[in-house]
């Protein structure tokens, strides 16, 4: 099965889960990711715990909720789709008319078939969501609300996963699981991610150590780094976190906070050549937790990677951001980028040149013996001479790509031939 496949058979199987900041719906999909790769360690925090300026909320689970009408049918139902109910609501179980239940109802008129995504994590109290269409459907009449849910202390859970390196130095991917029945946003970072995980688990000795974190949005990020921060500002050379890379339309890129670090540099460069139309975004109009990675004091290498980015395409934080949203293709896709920025950082050192002057090739079988005009332009001859003028220990892989116009996958091939003849090396291996 391909890759793409086996993610979203993945994201098909844990959809119907009930995920919030907190709770068994949490659980239940990291349980799942920890199938796929048993490396995945699940930590729980308990309610109460100060994280900052924050603490972690009381537990929230939800076991049903529906509206009946007077005849006892059912217009809403929480185990049809779990959007039906407002995130964070307390119990409930009153009969009410029409024009009261109108103050606890939420619809999207602007997507009229839409049922929104709508949470009340900081504040008691309850609530319903359904289409505007249903909604202006529902006739006069005596209404019976109910939700059986649980508001108690009890845990935030997250997921993290260590993939040792050679060095201590880290790569970070974060990304979250907190959103109920939405695909792209949040089931195609987890996915994806979680894949991706799996191979680096598998494969031999790499240069980095990978961390891999799935958390709750802002709270889950905040308790995370308010209990590694220390940790993390010592060994995360470049970080990523990843959201809405399950649809077709978009690659999108965030800046971190100045746009200049590592991880800037690679992702510009990695998505350039596999779209250079791609979709560029300064931190402003950041969109998920590269703001907490980013913030004073923590003030980590982080920039945010999407498809279409939050919040800019129109089923964002609606049932319209279902499984059909998503394409096996396009997680796919994903997987494959993030491939490529993990083999352009695993590769990215500085180059010297150990000859003066622009060495002779053809001898080393990299040039050809015969000059025909525009020879060694067509068969990629020249390359090598363009990799050797910026090898001048001043660029990395990165630097050369960018100079030179090529993808970092063709320059490292490029520099394995160019230092087995011994013409670079390596000057911070």
């Amino acid at each position: 099965m391909a890759v793409g496949e086996e993610i979203y058979r993945f994201m098909e199987e844990v959809f119907p889960y009930c995920r919030s900041i907190t709770g068994d719906g949490v659980r239940q999909t990291l349980r799942k990711m920890q199938a796929i790769c048993p490396k995945l360690t699940i930590h729980e925090v308990v309610s109460g715990t100060h994280a900052f300026d924050w603490q972690v909320p009381k537990e929230w689970n939800c076991r049903a909720a529906y509206i009946e009408n007077s005849k006892g049918e059912r217009i809403v139902d929480f185990r049809e789709n779990n959007l039906h109910v407002v995130g964070y609501s307390l119990p409930v179980d009153v009969y009410v008319n029409k024009e009261e239940l109108a103050r606890i109802i939420h619809t999207y008129p602007k997507l009229p078939k839409a049922i929104p995504y709508v949470t009340a994590y900081y504040k008691e109290s309850y609530g319903f969501c359904m289409s505007e269409k249903q909604w202006q459907s529902l006739p006069e009449d005596t209404y019976h609300i109910v939700i059986d849910s649980e508001l108690k202390q009890g845990s935030l859970t997250y997921g993290e996963i260590i993939i040792p390196g050679e060095t201590e130095e880290e790569i970070l991917f974060s990304t979250y699981v907190c959103h109920p029945s939405m695909a792209n946003n949040e089931l195609s970072g987890p996915g994806v991610s979680i894949k991706l995980a799996e191979l680096l688990s598998s494969e031999g000795r790499h240069r980095y150590t990978y961390r891999f974190i799935y958390v709750p949005e802002t709270i889950g990020s905040i308790t995370y780094l308010s209990q590694n921060y220390l940790e993390l500002k010592r060994k995360v050379v470049a970080g990523f976190n990843l959201s809405c890379l399950g649809d077709d339309l978009a690659y999108t890129y965030v800046a971190s906070k100045y746009g200049n670090t590592l991880a800037d540099k690679v992702a510009q460069n990695v998505l350039q050549h596999i779209d250079p139309a791609y979709h560029k975004y300064s931190f402003l109009k950041r969109g998920s937790d590269e703001r907490q990675y980013n913030m004073p004091g923590i003030d980590l290498p982080v920039c945010g990677l999407y498809r279409s980015k939050s919040n800019e395409y129109p089923q964002y934080h609606t049932s319209l951001d279902n499984m059909d949203f998503v394409t096996p293709k396009a997680l796919e896709e994903s997987y494959d980028m993030l491939r490529s920025m993990i083999q352009a950082l695993e590769g990215n050192f500085t180059y010297q040149a150990t000859c003066l002057c622009e060495p002779q090739l053809g001898r080393r079988g990299l040039y050809p013996k015969t000059s025909v005009r525009g020879g060694s332009r067509a068969s990629g001859a020249f390359h090598y001479i363009d990799f050797l003028a910026y090898a001048d220990g001043s660029n990395d892989l990165l630097d050369i790509s960018k100079w030179i116009e090529l993808p970092v996958g063709q320059c490292l091939e490029i520099a394995a031939k160019l230092e087995a003849a011994g013409l670079i090396r390596k000057v911070d291996a």
